[in-house]
């Protein structure tokens, strides 16, 4: 009868021992997710003051000011123009002259590779095309 009260008494003290680490690991895990929770208040706060600082800073009002004070510019008039003697030189071809327009042949390519079964309701089918 003394060993089955020992091993009964075993028993309750592996239990006890038992059911106190789950508690222990439960208060530990509560006490990280508290810890995590005010850390994701205390970014969501600085987050809140880095965009009242951004929309202060993007202001037009200070913007503007800014650029009146640091920037030479002056307001553009109806009549500012040129003449065309003084526009600047057209840029070099990067082809032939009787060669064809190597974006045109691009474009040409794109839309020969193009499925004709897939068409959008803006683009009108092959056949209409005619």
């Amino acid at each position: 009868m003394r060993i089955i009260h020992l091993l009964v008494i075993a028993a309750l003290v592996f239990a006890a021992a038992y059911v106190y680490r789950i508690k222990m690991e439960s208060t530990s895990r509560t006490e990280r997710v508290l810890r995590l929770h005010a850390e994701i208040r205390e970014q969501r706060d600085a987050i809140a003051g880095l965009r009242a600082e951004w929309a202060k800073l993007d202001s037009p009002l200070r913007l503007q000011g800014l650029a009146e004070r640091h920037l030479g510019l002056k307001p553009v008039t109806a009549t500012q123009y040129d003449s065309l003697k003084n526009l600047p030189e057209r840029p070099p071809r990067f082809f032939k002259p009787g060669d064809p327009d190597p974006i045109g042949a691009m474009l040409e390519t794109i839309d020969a590779a193009a499925d004709a079964s897939v068409v959008t309701g803006s683009v009108p089918a092959p056949e209409d095309r005619r």
